[in-house]
């Protein structure tokens, strides 16, 4: 009966610290998609943007005029799924600015709009043709290389 008493209680210390509230994991801007709505084309600049927003979460390479922010939201599901989270936002806005440091275009890809962009479909072709000079210089050191490999093979 002690027993029953004592695992009862240790049972309900166990069970007491742990929460019933979600974790939940916040990476990047928080709330783009409220924020956004702030900047107007044309009428903002990059003094607004960057007090709206803060720090762009990245630059583009090829352009400096074009920064980027990112949001994230991950939340722990049941206790049953084992630590699994559940991406509850993933929104990325997409600023362009032109040379006189005015807004020129913002784009909001949402967790339902990230399924509707299109990707090129096109193949890149390779640099040199079976008749090129590079082709047959590279096709004869191959040969050469595999030669010996060929005897190797061939007394055995």
């Amino acid at each position: 009966m002690i027993f029953h008493i004592k695992l009862l209680i240790l049972l309900l210390l166990i069970l007491s610290s742990c929460s019933s509230n979600k974790v939940v994991n916040n990476h990047g801007t928080r709330f783009i998609d409220i924020k956004s709505e702030k900047l107007f084309i044309n009428k903002s600049n990059k003094n607004d943007i960057y007090e709206l927003l803060g720090p762009p979460s990245i630059k583009s390479t090829f352009d400096s005029n074009t920064w980027i922010y990112i949001e994230r939201k991950k939340e722990s599901t049941s206790i049953f799924k084992l630590g699994k989270k559940k991406l509850k936002k993933n929104n990325v806005l997409i600023v362009e600015i032109d040379n006189k440091g005015l807004l020129k275009k913002k784009i909001l890809y949402n967790l339902n709009k990230m399924n509707d962009i299109d990707f090129d479909k096109s193949l890149t072709q390779s640099g040199y043709e079976k008749n090129s000079y590079v082709y047959s210089v590279l096709t004869s050191l191959r040969q050469k290389i595999n030669s010996p490999i060929k005897r190797k093979k061939s007394a055995n």
